[in-house]
């Protein structure tokens, strides 16, 4: 019964010692090995042996990109203004050896530098510059941050502001600063529009003005030029018919019932050529009358 007692104390005695010496190290971990108290080596992923009782090996450190989100910071601005910052940090463990033994709590002094640089940054900027220009804080930061986390084995990736928070009043100065900015910007628009509208319509009048000035001045042209060619046209006829005195007096006599329409005509003037033309028409029935001919009739008013 001794014996056996004896085997199954020995038996767990052997458990217990190979968990003691074989170690097995996940994907993305690292585990730090104390030789008596002192670095020895890091273990990698995978089967690792170790001594007993002489090696120990730390909490096993993930490798993998690790995401801290800080509480938000009251910073004062270039311009006396005090906003709460909120923000994010990116960074991986790059040395195992460096992030156990530079530095007692990492994510503590993460924090605690990224809020004295935020305040650098922050402190160089006016309150404008701050709301647009995150990027240009990023980077700042995470340059700093980064220099100053390399000898701990962190390398910062990136780092982000969630938000930025103004005082209340602030919000509200900038919004009413926004709402009259846009107003402005409408103002200016419609009376854009409205002044080439009136550009517009001044060019389309100018334009038609111009249009109808040359219409009208070509239709002149060429009734003027159609008179023209009509009289040429009745004068070379009636210089190819060759008319006599008589033919003149006859047509003269055609024309005073046409001179003498209108309820207007109170006075009539005779002219002297018609004068003329009633005494050769005489002339010529007094020798129809002697010849013994009949009279030509007169014209029918």
């Amino acid at each position: 019964m001794a014996g056996l007692i004896v085997i199954g104390v020995l038996a767990l005695f052997a458990l217990f010692l190979a968990s003691q010496t074989i170690k097995i190290i996940p994907q993305a971990k690292a585990g730090v090995v104390e030789r008596l108290g002192r670095y020895s080596r890091t273990l990698d992923p995978g089967l690792a042996i170790v001594i007993p009782f002489i090696d120990r090996v730390k909490p096993l450190i993930d490798l993998r990109e690790q995401v801290v989100s800080f509480r938000p910071q009251s910073v004062i601005t270039k311009d006396n203004v005090t906003v709460n910052i909120d923000t994010v940090l990116y960074f991986t463990i790059t040395d195992s050896r460096s992030v156990t033994y530079e530095v007692a709590s990492p994510l503590q002094a993460i924090e605690q530098l990224t809020v004295t640089t935020l305040r650098n940054v922050i402190g160089s900027l006016t309150l404008e510059e701050t709301l647009t220009s995150r990027d240009q804080i990023n980077t700042q930061l995470r340059t700093v941050l980064d220099e100053a986390t390399g000898r701990w084995g962190i390398r910062v990736n990136r780092v982000e502001l969630k938000s930025i928070d103004p005082p209340a009043t602030i919000q509200e100065a900038m919004e009413k600063q926004m709402r009259a900015e846009r107003d402005r910007r409408a103002t200016i628009l419609q009376a854009e529009g409205i002044k080439a509208s009136q550009i517009l319509t001044a060019e389309g009048e100018k334009q038609s003005a111009v249009l109808k000035a040359e219409g009208a001045k070509t239709a002149a042209i060429l009734r003027a030029e159609g008179e023209s060619q009509a009289i040429e046209t009745v004068f070379a006829s009636i210089h190819a018919g060759r008319p006599d005195q008589e033919l003149l007096s006859y047509q003269y006599l055609q024309m005073l019932p046409q001179l003498a329409q209108g309820e207007a005509n109170k006075i009539f003037i005779i002219p002297s050529e018609v004068t003329s033309a009633l005494s050769n028409l005489s002339t010529r029935l007094s020798s129809a009358v002697d010849n013994g001919a009949q009279p030509p009739a007169p014209p029918v008013p």
